[in-house]
């Protein structure tokens, strides 16, 4: 999914319209009178509906980006790492989590040592090994498998299997990114694969295991009713145990407006991250709770810097300008957000100072678009060396809070003289992989908005590194500043905090100077969920980790 930091895309609107509220995890569960019987009559006993706006790219996260299947792979999949309720990585096929002080990284930094859990079987029962690790590392390795990124896999020297619970990697340096790239739950990584299913296959890409993986899980798919739903039920095999929900149903509604009617008549549980858009309305409903949590997730508007105009950094900066976010977030986002032009959200532990944002100013874009020698033609549009001031804008559909946005943009650029052809594509098409012609990953686009979900460490290598350009990596923009690289290549090489928020606040600074994206806000997830629902207590990291006590009744 990423290269170096494991990031995941939703469309622009949903980061658009969160909120912050300072504090910790927010529970969503029951209180005295409600464990005393259920609320609402639509409360299917055991079963929990929920939907995220989106449809999905496929079922095996090593090949598709989106937040969306993040969370059902933190139910069904194989993992070394989760995370628990403050963000910290704790131990799930693996034993312990490696440190240099409990001497699973070595004194040099360059070798990690995972001692994995012994009495583990697949979904399919199968036992686990590290026979799977290993293998699982050869594959993302193997040039033959359309992952979106090698960086950090390719640090791996060589690869040591002690005995059957062990697995050892010498790395040509240290490398702090590898917890939540190396098999954690921590963003859109590449989960462990079973090699009794997958092992003589030339590629994984086309496998029919991706379309109903099978993994290590609480809940195991049981089915994806393509355009409409995909279905989980527990696991009986999972080591831990049993789940308490008997099923988990994810409804395939790509429509918001769609999903707030499924909410009002009760045939959903949960929607997550839900749209404040609709807030004023979602918090009116008698079954439903709300609650706003603080998010690692900004959104942002991305430039394709392939693009000989956009490569100007005075049209980049006049743009920026040229967005009133304070109005964008009043109007669009019912004031929710937090304006700042560094990406990384005040909750994130370990963050510098936030660098406020810039004033919405059309005299300096306009000054900046005098300079760079666009002239006004005729019709308003700015004209140069023949060629209009005119960008396609990629969107996503079924987003009244994202067409919302589209407009105000329209006016506030076109002011400036800049024209939009706004065109847009479902989810699975805007954020299909390289290989398959994805709109965002292939460069079909002049400027693209959605969000990213930063990782558990925060390593900008796949989005702003040189060498993550798709096919490499998740670098959109095509953004390259050796500066900034050398910053990331540090940050990546160290394992002491304090230096990394250093390089945090010298890496913050070029990107803002740079523009390759505008960060419209730093966000908080909304989550609307049936008064019934209890125990859901979703983290910032993997919302969906904690469900062995969730239930619905």
């Amino acid at each position: 999914m990423t290269r170096g930091m494991r990031l995941l895309s939703m469309l622009f609107g949903v980061a658009l319209t969160a909120s912050l509220l300072i504090g910790g995890c927010t529970p969503i569960s029951s209180d005295g009178h409600l464990a005393a019987g259920r609320s609402n009559r639509f409360t299917q006993p055991h079963v929990l509906r929920y939907t995220t706006d989106e449809d999905i790219v496929g079922l095996n996260p090593w090949f598709n980006q989106q937040l969306t299947l993040a969370y059902m792979a933190e139910m069904t999949m194989a993992w070394l790492f989760r995370y628990d309720h403050e963000n910290r990585p704790i131990p799930e096929l693996a034993t312990v989590y490696p440190t240099q002080q409990n001497g699973g990284i070595g004194a040099d930094g360059r070798t990690i040592t995972f001692h994995l859990r012994r009495g583990v079987v697949w979904s399919d029962g199968v036992p686990f090994s590290a026979d799977d690790v290993v293998f699982s590392i050869h594959q993302v390795l193997n040039p033959a498998n359309n992952v979106v990124s090698r960086d950090g896999w390719d640090l791996i020297d060589r690869i040591e299997e002690p005995d059957r619970y062990t697995v050892r990697l010498h790395l040509r340096h240290p490398y702090a990114e590898f917890e939540p790239l190396f098999f954690s739950t921590g963003g859109a990584n590449p989960c462990i694969l079973p090699k009794h299913l997958l092992a003589g296959l030339p590629s994984l890409n086309n496998a029919p295991y991706n379309a109903l993986p099978v993994g290590i899980g609480p809940f195991r798919y049981e089915r994806w009713d393509r355009a409409d739903r995909v279905v989980l039920v527990p696991n009986p095999r999972y080591f831990r145990g049993l789940p308490r929900l008997h099923k988990v149903i994810f409804q395939i509604i790509p429509d918001r407006n769609t999903v707030l009617a499924q909410i009002e008549s009760g045939a959903l549980d949960l929607w997550i991250p839900a749209s404040s858009y609709f807030y004023d309305r979602l918090k009116a409903l008698p079954g439903y709770r709300v609650v706003r949590q603080p998010s690692y997730r900004f959104s942002h508007i991305d430039f394709n810097l392939s693009n000989p105009i956009l490569a100007d950094l005075r049209v980049r900066e006049a743009l920026r300008y040229g967005i009133d976010r304070p109005t964008l977030r009043a109007k669009v986002g019912h004031g929710f957000g937090i304006l700042q032009e560094s990406y990384l959200s005040p909750v994130y532990p370990n963050v510098p100072p936030p660098i406020p944002p810039l004033p919405y100013s059309p005299a300096k874009a306009n000054a900046l678009l005098d300079a760079a020698g666009w002239r006004r033609g005729p019709d308003g549009i700015r004209v140069k060396q023949g060629r209009q001031l005119r960008f396609v804008f990629a969107v996503g559909t079924a987003a009244p809070d994202v067409d919302a946005s589209i407009e105000l943009l329209r006016s506030w650029w076109g002011a400036l003289g800049v024209a939009l052809d706004v065109r847009h594509y479902p989810s699975p098409v805007l954020f299909a992989s390289y290989q398959e012609g994805g709109i965002i990953s292939a460069g079909k686009y002049d400027i693209v908005a959605f969000s990213w979900q930063v990782d558990a460490l925060d390593n900008m290598f796949d989005i702003l590194g040189c060498g993550a350009i798709p096919p490499s990596g998740q670098n959109n923009t095509h953004y390259c500043n050796p500066a900034a690289d050398r910053l990331i290549t540090a940050f990546n090489q160290t394992y002491d905090p304090v230096e990394q928020r250093r390089l945090k606040a010298e890496l913050m600074r070029i990107f803002v100077h740079d523009v390759p994206m505008i960060v419209t806000g730093v966000s908080e997830n909304l989550y609307v969920a049936n008064r019934d629902l209890r125990d859901f207590r979703p983290n910032q990291v993997s919302g969906f980790d904690d469900m062995m006590r969730v239930d619905i009744y």
